[in-house]
């Protein structure tokens, strides 16, 4: 029974729900970046570099066998380096955001504990 109750004390907790909302503004978030990579970042660069699309950028290492009657049977074997791209991109954002969130709260924190430890004004 002792295991179910520390179960039970853990998941009621503030900081198991808190993360539960984390992870699910987190996940919301993530694909708020990954279309502004996608849609609104990546596009204008691509047309600066002459109009590469960074979706299509691949190495082929091993092209695809076509049977005469159009039937793939063998894929191509690529290696889709423009996607890549997107996703480290994407992972930038995600981290320079999280980064600036964590800092705001910590210097919070800090001038919290600064003016605890300030004396009230003398009346």
């Amino acid at each position: 029974m002792g295991l179910l109750k520390e179960f039970r004390d853990f998941a009621v907790k503030g900081n198991a729900l808190d993360m539960a909302v984390g992870i699910i503004i987190g996940g919301a978030f993530g694909k708020i970046v990954s279309s502004l990579v996608n849609d609104i970042i990546m596009p204008p660069i691509g047309m600066l570099l002459g109009g590469v699309d960074f979706k299509n950028l691949a190495l082929t290492l091993k092209e695809a066998f076509i049977a005469p009657d159009g039937k793939t049977i063998t894929e191509a074997v690529t290696v889709k380096y423009g996607l890549f791209i997107n996703n480290v991109i994407d992972f930038l954002i995600v981290a320079f955001t999280i980064f600036m969130v964590i800092r705001t709260i910590n210097r919070l924190a800090q001038m919290r504990a600064m003016f605890a430890r300030t004396e009230p004004p003398a009346k």
